[in-house]
């Protein structure tokens, strides 16, 4: 197997100099012409100074621009900090002085910085007249390749550093997760500075298959045009993503029953609404949740439309995962679901650490292994059972209820728009349910009316004690359930 990823692209550019890598709104490049565009990139970078170890950020976009500076850097040895697109100024150059960054690339220029800075267009333009880059070698398998800033449940930002071995390892979780072929053709859509994104194309380059991204899919028209254009056979998504292409789209996805081989969720659980509907348009397609952090990448893999359809099930490890139940010592136990504990990873795709927090990666990682703070247990099955953070789920007399379980009944009640759960204090059973609910426009709240669905739905220590209406229910911008500011209600 490959060292790096940008050793898989320059092997591919040999072995299939002629076949379609990437495609973006503006074009396409072969595997041949991507690798000629990175050396060009890589020579603009030596002209800027840039030397092996050195970090430079980067504000994504979803172009063959943007990753071809990423890969770049890589193969000049150097460290790829990504940044959202249209991330503030001020907040790049934190992150750039944190990283203790040489050079910034954002997409338009800028006023003067702390660090040297070169928007991604001109930085385009002058690689472009540049000769490739004549002499490089491939990093190995230990050497840092990327800086994932990830702002943590903490509301710290901290520094992620990922090797060229953790993403092969994640590539290889994707690949033998949802058996990619060499034909794949995947459309990505989600935002390639977040690691769910980012990984599923290097899933894709390591493979040697074809790559097409879209900006988002609020241009529904445009998104279903680019997948008739290139063929795409397989999609990546974020529940967010898929809610509204759902909306917008209404039964589109019923026209590709017989082409979608998969499509895969991550950063966030999907509702059992959506769920539903996309079983029924794609009934054929093997829908795949990804469960996993930055952290760790993707190390738990489920097949949700395989006729099971076990509520809170992650599946099984994946390629190159290790999963073990842990106490609050971190000593493995035999969980069962009277017995939970806490999920803990171990594999080749775990990161290295923190970048310069000794005492921050202590807190996660021992002996290579990274220890997280959800609880969970294995099924008769072998397959994980995730209850939620430990946090977050709520101890009802003795009794552990999800507040997922309890939400995801709540939202099968018409009316209901969104809604969370949390756990607060009682003095009968120590915790009890609260549920916060968002109505549709046009409906009207009544808690007696939802109090009572939910009795039908759920066993009597699971329902709320208290519900309470909110006008909009916190969520961060992949979907996930803000739980940290309902419990600052």
């Amino acid at each position: 197997m490959y060292s790096s990823v940008v050793q898989a692209v320059f092997s591919h550019a040999e072995t299939k100099k002629d076949k379609i890598c990437l495609a973006d709104e503006k074009g396409q490049v072969t595997y041949g012409e991507y690798k000629s565009l990175i050396l060009r990139y890589a020579s603009e970078l030596a002209s800027l100074g840039v030397k092996r170890g050195d970090k430079v950020v980067i504000e994504a976009s979803q172009s063959i621009s943007f990753l071809a500076a990423a890969l770049a850097v890589q193969l000049m040895g150097g460290v790829f900090v990504p940044v959202e697109r249209n991330c503030a100024w001020d907040k790049t150059l934190r992150i750039a002085l944190a990283a203790e960054a040489v050079l910034v690339i954002p997409l338009r220029n800028k006023e003067a910085g702390a660090v040297k800075h070169i928007s991604l267009s001109d930085f385009d333009e002058n690689a472009l007249e540049k000769p490739e880059l004549a002499f490089y070698e491939f990093s190995d398998e230990d050497t840092v390749c990327e800086l994932l800033f990830s702002t943590g449940t903490t509301g710290k930002e901290k520094g992620i550093s990922i090797t060229n071995g953790n993403n092969i390892a994640l590539a290889e979780n994707v690949m033998y997760g949802v058996e990619m072929e060499e034909d794949n053709v995947e459309m990505i859509p989600s935002p390639l500075n977040h690691s769910h994104g980012l990984r599923r194309y290097y899933a894709n380059m390591v493979k040697g298959a074809t790559v097409v991204l879209v900006t988002g899919v609020m241009n529904v028209i445009g998104f279903f045009a680019m997948m008739d254009k290139y063929g795409v056979n397989s999609m990546d998504l974020v529940p967010t993503a898929l809610t509204v292409l759902l909306k917008l789209s209404k039964n589109k996805f019923a026209d590709y029953k017989d082409v979608m081989r998969y499509i895969q969720f991550g950063s966030a659980p999907l509702s059992d609404g959506d769920k539903e509907i996309i079983r029924t348009l794609l009934p054929k397609t093997h829908l795949y949740n990804f469960y996993g952090s930055t952290e760790s990448g993707c190390i738990c893999i489920y097949d949700f439309n395989d006729g099971k359809d076990k509520p809170k099930c992650i599946g099984k490890p994946a390629y190159n995962a290790k999963i073990v139940i842990v106490d609050e010592e971190r000593n493995e136990i035999v969980a069962t679901e009277g017995n939970t504990g806490l999920l803990a990873s171990f594999g080749k795709m775990n990161m290295k650490g923190y970048w310069k927090d000794e005492e921050e990666t202590a807190k996660v990682m021992l002996d290579g292994g990274i220890y997280s703070n959800d609880e969970a247990y294995f099924d008769e099955d072998g397959d994980i059972i995730l209850l939620g953070r430990k946090g977050d789920v709520i101890n009802v007399g003795g009794n552990k209820v999800s507040p997922d379980e309890i939400e995801d009944a709540a939202k099968k009640l018409e009316g209901v728009e969104d809604c969370g759960c949390i756990g607060i204090s009682d003095p009968l059973s120590g915790n009890t349910p609260k549920l916060f609910v968002q109505m549709k426009k046009g409906s009207a709240f009544d808690s007696v009316a939802i109090r009572a669905f939910l009795a039908s739905e759920l066993e009597p220590y699971k329902v709320p004690s208290v519900i309470e209406e909110i006008d909009l229910i916190p969520r961060s911008f992949n979907g996930k359930l803000l739980r940290r500011t309902l419990r600052n209600k």
